[in-house]
C-alpha cells in the first residue's frame, strides 16, 4: 500500500480500489459457497434463505460492513502519510481497540499480564511516533501529514476493534457460515463504497474515470486486500478476533527491512526500542499461565474413603437380605404343611 501511493506515475483514487476490493472479495466467497453447497441449486437456496427471507440478521450486517468500509480509506489515508515501518507499528493499536471492545461487548475477562501488555503495546506505539516524528527518518518526506496519518491510523484502529468484535458475536453467535457472512458484507459494502467514493471524488471520477491510475500492481493490491479480508474472516470464525492482531504484529520486522532498502528509512534507538515493547506484549498478551494438572484418578485420600462408604453400604444391606431369605423359608414351609 505505502509503495502504490508514493510511486511515481497517475495516482489511483483510494476509495475506488477499496470499492473493488469489496467486489473481488464478494465474487470470491460466493465461489466458496458454491464450493461448500456442491451445487449450483444449493448454493441459490442457501443464499435466498440466509440472505433474504432472514432480513433483519442481514441488516445486521450493515454496521460491521459500514465501518470496515471507513476502515479500508483511512488505512489508504494513514499509508499515504506515514511509512510502512511506522504505519505497521501504530496500526498494531488495534489489539488494545479490539481487547476493549471484547471486554465491554462479549463480557471477556483479561488477566492482569495481559492488561500489562496492552499498557507496553500503548507505550512502543507512542515511542515509535515521536521517533518517526524526528527529520531525517525517511527520505520520501515531501507532501506527507505524518499527524494526519498517525489520526487516521488510531481512527482505523478504534473501527477495527468494534467491528471485528461485532462481527464476531454475529458469526458465533448463530449457523450461518462464515463466507455467507461474506457475502452480505461485500453485498452491502459496495453499494456504500460506491456511494462514499463519488461523494469524497466525485470531480475526479466523472473527469478521469472510476478506474483512473489502475494498472497490474493497483490490481494485484486490490486482490491482495480482498483475500487479506477473508483470511481475517476465517480467523474470526475459528480462532479469536484479538489474536488476530497477534499474527499480524509479526509483520513488524518485515516491514520495518523492507522500508529500510525500498524507503530509505533509517531505524532509530527510539524506533528499535519502540518495536520491542510492541513485540514483547504480543508476547506477553498470549502467554497463559500453567493449569494444575488434574489427577484422573482423583485423590487417593477420597477414593478411599469412597471404598469404605461402598463396603459400609454393601454390609448395612446384608442383613435386609438374610431377613428377606429366612422370611420366604418361613412362607414355604408353611404353604407345604410343614
Amino acid at each position: 500500500m505505502r509503495y502504490g501511493r508514493t510511486r511515481p506515475g497517475d495516482m489511483f483514487i483510494a476509495s475506488s480500489a477499496v470499492v473493488m476490493a469489496e467486489f473481488v472479495k464478494l465474487l470470491a466467497s460466493l465461489l466458496l459457497v458454491f464450493k461448500q453447497e456442491g451445487s449450483l441449486q444449493h448454493c441459490f437456496m442457501a443464499l435466498y434463505t440466509q440472505i433474504w427471507q432472514q432480513k433483519v440478521d442481514t441488516l445486521k450486517v450493515c454496521v460491521p460492513s459500514f465501518i470496515y468500509l471507513v476502515q479500508n480509506n483511512l488505512l489508504y489515508v494513514s499509508a499515504s502519510n506515514l511509512d510502512a515501518a511506522t504505519y505497521q507499528v501504530t496500526y498494531q493499536m488495534k489489539i488494545l481497540t479490539t481487547a476493549i471492545f471484547a471486554v465491554l461487548i462479549l463480557r471477556k475477562q483479561l488477566r492482569g499480564t495481559q492488561w500489562v501488555s496492552l499498557v507496553l503495546l500503548t507505550v512502543g506505539v507512542a515511542l515509535v511516533q515521536l521517533s518517526s516524528s524526528d527529520k531525517g527518518t525517511t527520505s520520501t518526506d515531501a507532501g506527507q501529514n505524518r499527524l494526519l496519518g498517525c489520526l487516521a491510523a488510531i481512527a482505523a484502529c478504534c473501527c477495527s476493534g468494534f467491528a471485528g468484535i461485532y462481527f464476531e458475536k454475529i458469526l458465533k453467535g448463530s449457523d450461518v457460515s462464515v463466507w455467507v457472512r461474506n457475502v452480505q458484507l461485500s453485498f452491502l459494502s459496495i453499494p456504500l463504497g460506491v456511494i462514499t467514493s463519488f461523494f469524497n471524488d466525485y470531480s475526479t471520477i466523472t473527469e478521469k474515470g472510476f478506474l483512473f491510475g489502475y494498472d497490474a500492481y493497483v490490481w494485484y493490491l486490490v486482490v491482495l486486500n480482498a483475500v487479506g479480508g477473508l483470511l481475517v474472516a476465517m480467523v474470526v470464525k475459528y480462532a479469536d478476533n484479538i489474536l488476530k492482531g497477534f499474527a499480524t504484529s509479526l509483520a513488524i520486522v518485515i516491514s520495518t527491512v523492507s522500508s529500510v532498502f525500498m524507503f530509505g528509512f533509517v531505524i532509530t534507538f527510539q524506533f528499535v526500542v519502540g518495536a520491542a515493547l510492541v513485540i514483547g506484549s504480543i508476547f506477553l498478551y498470549s502467554h497463559e499461565p500453567k493449569k494444575p494438572a488434574a489427577n484422573p484418578m482423583g485423590n487417593p485420600k477420597d477414593h478411599g474413603d469412597h471404598h469404605k462408604l461402598c463396603l459400609s453400604g454393601r454390609q448395612q444391606h446384608v442383613p435386609s437380605v438374610e431377613l428377606t431369605l429366612k422370611r420366604n423359608a418361613v412362607s414355604h414351609t408353611k404353604k407345604s404343611g410343614y
